[in-house]
């Protein structure tokens, strides 16, 4: 189970997902890009010695600098490279045989005159098979040169990185006739020898030469294309590159994606305190607990001195008071944010990178939606998106996205597409189901403001602190926040226009489609203006919500990518529910939304409509054109699923229990699924039972919808305890929280000067 050593798990283990995505075993390589490399290796010197195939991992490597360099040069002399903008020189030594003359270049690097190289990647072995015809004189020799220069590589890896690169099987059926004497049964003759000679006066120091035997099984797998029989192909060799890249690299940049090589991040002063109040919790619970048992135990057996006989007492339960709630809350809650520690912060459990096949992303999509249909029951009531409607219709979409999340679907264009419209439909709800409720209800207290607030944000704030994360991060919900927000302002600043006054007066509709105006104008000028949007959340303390990487781009863009979409879902809701104040449709239990005639015109267009989006997203070339569509067009998939989901009076009265039941937990599902069920903050896979996937996925999901459940209660009842009707109340409990942000302000302050 455990994480451990990922490093020395990169260098020597691991397996092909497909044919050329390498998963190292129990952790996650970081693809890097040819400026992350340059930063990681600026001002630095490396070397590679060795013979043949180490220049081809040579030129590898420093292609990840520059990937215009070509492979030009003497073959069999050495090779300079040089990147002057960062000031990084990778040299190639030939020498292909370990003998006296490799000796003393090493050597040279152990004087105190000539500065040591910052990584020296070495090896060879078969020239000297070859130049000897393998005779077994050779293979004694060549212990003896490894014997003397293993001190020497030692010595320098107590400032260097240095890695001695094992040698690669042949095909032995492809090889030339003056290369038949390399056989397999050679080279694992030689890779023995190399490896029990190396550390050999080291083994128990933390300065050691590191082995770099992953290289063995990848060429098992890929030596078969070789052009030759002995040399790599290119992408094996490339693989190779970026392990050496992620083995050096990964300590200093500190990738997400990348957890190979990474040492667990020391505990934040924020997330110190964290671990403090949970505890106290917890203990809190456990004496409040044991005292009202005993209490209760004394109570319930009260024996009267005289006549010996029990009396009952009238209380037959302890009572549970508000502290004791709070406590055992918090207690259940310390308990889940340690798993997500352990998950996703120390190195326990194994992480794993995503790969997508169809397969893997299709077929789960199939089996839920078997379960989803074959759990039908009637509806309570048979109006338009109805409350099971739209947690039914929450709860498919959060499966899929999951799947979506899992499988790295989002490498398939066409999916990526589709799941946007997802994402953008739970935005739309948010404009359709606020505007309804403030509609209709007309209650604007701050009561409702700080009930949605609390329900949508806590377990974010919660994750914030403890896996030391920005809001931002979380996307999904500072979306949902600003956009209540922005519909409760719109609703609320004078004149404040609810359907109980616009029945009065009809002039009053135009009024709000006024404020809507506004509102889409508003949102018109921010999304083309990113100078202005930027500048109104660069603001202190918004900079400190909406930051994420010293900037708020990321914000920007995901608030741009579906800017329309919950004016539209207001707009839906107020001429849904205007034609139902008309009396314009029918929502009887098995009627038609409309006549007949009318639903099944509409029917039509919303299918044609349906699939004409479909063929448009699917037939999506360009990542970036489509996302630019996506604002203006996304609703149209989304109305045409609402009229197909309500106009046939049969299909608006029944829904899925099963979507409906995960529909409920959705938010805490998405935001669960960072740390319990991926890993790496979404970019791979949670390991918690190696060697088995599917059974490991299985778990995985087992405790993470049971987690999700369990958030979803505790947000539930501490809503009702911190939250409260009395206004009074209520006023004390937002200075406590004021209070509470502000000193979470203070000591992410000082976390931030330390850090610097």
């Amino acid at each position: 189970l455990k994480g451990g050593d990922t490093c020395e798990y990169l260098l020597s283990s691991g397996r092909f997902l497909g044919e050329k995505v390498w998963q190292p075993h129990s952790c996650m390589m970081h693809k890097y890009k040819n400026s992350e490399a340059k930063n990681c290796l600026i001002d630095k010197h490396v070397v590679f010695i060795g013979d043949s195939r180490i220049r081809q991992l040579f030129y590898s490597f420093i292609k990840l600098i520059n990937p215009q360099v070509k492979e030009e040069g003497n073959k069999h002399g050495n090779i300079p490279f040089e990147d002057k903008s960062a000031s990084i020189k990778v040299d190639f030594l030939w020498y292909p045989e370990v003998n006296g003359s490799m000796r003393q270049r090493i050597k040279s690097w152990t004087e105190g005159s000539v500065a040591k190289p910052h990584i020296i990647v070495a090896g060879a072995a078969t020239w000297s098979i070859k130049i000897h015809n393998g005779s077994n004189e050779a293979l004694t020799q060549y212990k003896i040169n490894i014997t003397s220069i293993a001190p020497l590589l030692e010595k320098l890896a107590k400032s260097s990185d240095v890695y001695w690169v094992l040698q690669d099987p042949v095909y032995e059926d492809m090889l030339s006739e003056s290369r038949k004497m390399i056989t397999n049964e050679k080279i694992d003759a030689y890779n023995e020898a190399a490896v029990r000679i190396l550390n050999s006066s080291s083994r128990n120091s933390k300065a050691k030469v590191k082995v770099f035997s992953v290289s063995k099984l990848i060429a098992q797998e890929t030596i078969m294309k070789s052009a030759d029989g002995l040399h790599l192909p290119e992408s094996s060799r490339d693989t190779n590159a970026m392990i050496l890249m992620n083995v050096y690299c990964n300590k200093i940049m500190k990738p997400i994606d990348g957890s190979c090589c990474q040492p667990q991040p020391s505990l934040t002063l924020i997330q110190k305190l964290a671990f403090c109040f949970f505890t106290l919790s917890i203990i809190g619970y456990l004496i409040i607990n044991i005292i009202h048992r005993n209490n209760f135990r004394k109570s319930k057996s009260c024996t009267d001195l005289e006549s010996g006989e029990e009396k009952k007492p009238g209380i037959s339960t302890p009572n549970v008071s508000t502290l004791e709630m709070l406590l055992h809350s918090f207690c259940k809650l310390g308990l889940i944010m340690t798993y997500f520690y352990l998950c996703d912060r120390a190195n326990l459990f194994m992480k794993e990178n995503k790969f997508y096949t169809h397969s893997s992303f299709f077929i789960p999509i199939v089996y839920i939606l078997v379960l989803g249909v074959f759990y039908t029951e009637n509806t309570k009531e048979t109006k338009v998106l109805n409350r099971e409607q739209t947690d039914e219709w929450k709860g498919w979409m959060q499966l899929v996205i999951l799947i979506y999340h899992i499988s790295g679907a989002s490498t398939f264009l066409p999916v990526y597409m589709h799941v946007r419209v997802l994402v953008a439909a739970y935005l739309f709800q948010t404009g359709y189901g606020h505007f309804s409720y403030f509609w209709i209800k007309g209650d604007f207290g701050v009561y409702r403001v700080c009930q949605v607030l609390f329900r949508l944000n806590f377990l974010v704030v919660v994750l914030c602190i403890v896996m030391d994360r920005p809001y931002q991060f979380y996307y999904f919900v500072p979306l949902v926040t600003v956009w209540f927000m922005i519909i409760y302002a719109t609703l609320a600043i004078w004149p404040q226009i609810v359907q109980k006054k616009a029945n009065g007066n009809c002039l009053w509709h135009f009024g709000l489609l006024l404020k809507l105006i506004c509102l889409l104008i508003c949102i018109y000028f921010l999304s083309y203006s990113q100078g202005a949007f930027e500048k109104i959340f660069s603001f202190w303390p918004l900079s400190k919500c909406f930051e994420l990487n010293g900037n708020v781009y990321e914000w920007w863009f995901r608030w741009k990518l579906d800017r329309y979409v919950v004016f539209h879902g207001m707009l839906f809701a107020f001429i849904y529910l205007a034609l139902q104040k008309h009396q314009m449709i029918s929502e009887g239990k098995g009627d038609p939304l409309f006549s007949n005639r009318v639903s099944n015109v509409l029917l039509f267009i919303s299918i044609v409509s349906f699939l004409t989006y479909s063929i448009w997203a699917s037939s999506c070339k360009n990542k970036t054109e489509c996302n630019e569509l996506h604002p203006s067009v996304s609703v149209v998939q989304i109305l045409a699923f609402i009229l197909i989901r309500n106009i046939p009076g049969y299909v608006r009265s029944v829904y899925s229990s099963f979507f409906a039941w995960f529909g409920k937990i959705s938010l805490e599902l998405f935001i669960c699924q960072y740390h319990i069920w991926l890993a790496a903050d979404t970019k791979g896979i949670l390991v918690l039972i190696p060697g088995y996937p599917m059974f490991n996925v299985l778990v995985s999901t087992f405790i993470f919808v049971c987690v999700a459940h369990e958030i979803s209660q505790i947000t539930n009842d501490l809503a009702q305890i911190v939250v409260p009707k009395d206004n009074s109340t209520l006023l004390k409990r937002l200075l406590c929280i004021a209070g509470f942000f502000s000193g979470l302000l203070l000591f992410s302050a000082m976390q931030d000067q330390s850090r610097h």
